[in-house]
């Protein structure tokens, strides 16, 4: 019988009481069926003319048992193959031993088939599905690659991989390497350079001296070892890190951008994290010559200190000038201002005395403390916690003072809040300023 014209299985197990082979099976099964079922059903002629298949059985014999499986494929139709299968139970020896034979089950193999063809056919439509999905896509995606490797370029002696607009940007992004500057033409930043491991390029040093530095690395031990390289040898404005245990070349369009978007200013972040060296490159180089972004806040605190020191001038001259004579009632109430403007000054004078102290407790120790109207301190915390704490309930807060750099970020956040006064070690990048916020440094409580 051809296999694969079988519709049904029929499955019986037995059981002998003593040992027998299959042949003595198989010869049961033939002679206790014949002349049962009739001349259309004699097992013998089935088997001949291919309704019936090979009789597989299956036994084992323990302790003077033998017990097995019995399988017949049959391509009869359902009432002849349901009467084959009763027969079967019918016999009740083989051989000498007393037999028990009893049906499993009649299984139509064609459901089975058809099972198999749905779960296969279900795995070829997802695959044709996901192809034909995808075939757009590729051809975009492609040509997309094609032109960013096209628009790789290198610069300098070294050969550092870069974007084709480092060159004539008044910005650049410092990458590790070349699967990094890849990565950002994807997202279609053009400005990216690579320094290829923690031998920083000199073309690299000098382009960190000549435009505005994002460093953006690795969120792993790798990148911190890069970043402490850079901060040592390159001239860096900003910082830049993956998420934590991820690499540039990973991220997602999106990924990059958020990253990119939270940069910090490098000195803000030095001081957070406490690296090595304190100040980067180009901060040493404008505390040496008086010049740049340090020359720039030395050069508005002298101004300020100016104002300050002009405004008591004033205020003393108006109390020298007052008349001692009985005054005019217009000259009384030009008096009695001035006294009331002296009564304001002394409180906040104090406040700015209690200020300046609090600024001394924190130099160096990288953190922060939240005063209520009166100057008391509420709560003391890390910098690094600063911008969270700042978003959560600070309707006891007056005012906030830490070791650490007043950013556009942080006045953002504080611009919605109860917090007056904002006071630092230094301020940074700082655009729009709220009202009615007072913005200090350390230097301006001296």
């Amino acid at each position: 019988m051809d296999p694969t014209t079988t519709k049904y299985m029929i499955r019986a197990n037995i059981i002998t009481d003593g040992v027998v082979d299959k042949p003595d099976i198989v010869g049961a099964i033939f002679g206790q069926t014949e002349g049962l079922l009739g001349d259309e059903l004699d097992l013998r002629d089935l088997q001949k003319g291919g309704k019936i298949g090979r009789i597989e059985v299956e036994i084992t014999s323990k302790k003077g048992k033998t017990e097995g499986t019995i399988e017949i494929p049959s391509s009869l139709d359902q009432v002849e193959t349901a009467i084959l299968a009763s027969a079967l139970e019918t016999i009740d020896r083989v051989g000498p031993c007393t037999a028990r034979i009893s049906i499993a089950t009649v299984e139509d193999v064609r459901v089975k088939k058809r099972e198999k063809i749905i779960d296969r056919a279900k795995q070829l439509l997802a695959k044709m599905i996901e192809e034909s999905k995808n075939t757009g896509t590729d051809l975009t995606e492609s040509v997309r690659q094609y032109v960013q490797v096209e628009e790789i370029t290198t610069i300098g002696p070294e050969k550092c991989p870069a974007g084709p607009n480092v060159l004539n940007s008044d910005a650049i992004i410092i990458v590790e390497g070349r699967a990094d500057v890849l990565n950002l033409l994807k997202a279609g930043i053009k400005n990216a350079i690579a320094v290829g491991g923690t031998n920083v390029p000199k073309t690299v040093q000098k382009l960190s001296q000549e435009k505005v530095v994002t460093a953006f690395v690795d969120g792993d031990r790798g990148g911190e070892m890069i970043l402490k390289e850079l901060l040592q040898v390159a001239e860096l404005d900003f910082i830049a890190r993956a998420p934590r245990n991820q690499e540039v070349e990973d991220l997602t369009p999106k990924q990059m951008m958020k990253a990119l978007r939270n940069k910090m200013p490098a000195d803000q972040y030095i001081d957070m994290y406490g690296l090595s060296g304190g100040k980067t490159a180009k901060a040493l180089q404008n505390n040496g010559n008086g010049k740049g972004k340090s020359g720039s806040r030395q050069s508005q605190k002298e101004k300020h200190e100016k104002k300050k020191q002009n405004r008591k001038e004033e205020r003393k001259e108006r109390v020298v000038k007052a008349p001692v004579a009985p005054a005019a009632p217009e000259e009384e109430e030009v008096e009695e201002e001035v006294l009331i403007m002296e009564e304001a000054e002394e409180p906040k004078q104090e406040k700015e005395s209690l200020f300046g102290k609090l600024a001394e407790e924190l130099k160096g120790t990288s953190k922060a403390y939240l005063l209520d109207p009166a100057g008391n301190k509420i709560e003391e915390l890390a910098v690094r916690d600063l911008a969270e704490r700042m978003k959560g309930d600070l309707s006891a807060v007056d005012a906030v003072i830490f070791d650490g750099v007043i950013t556009q970020k942080l006045l953002d956040i504080a611009g919605g809040t109860s917090i007056n006064t904002i006071i630092a070690t230094k301020k940074f990048g700082i655009t729009k300023q709220p009202e009615n916020l007072v913005v200090l440094t350390f230097g301006d409580l001296s």
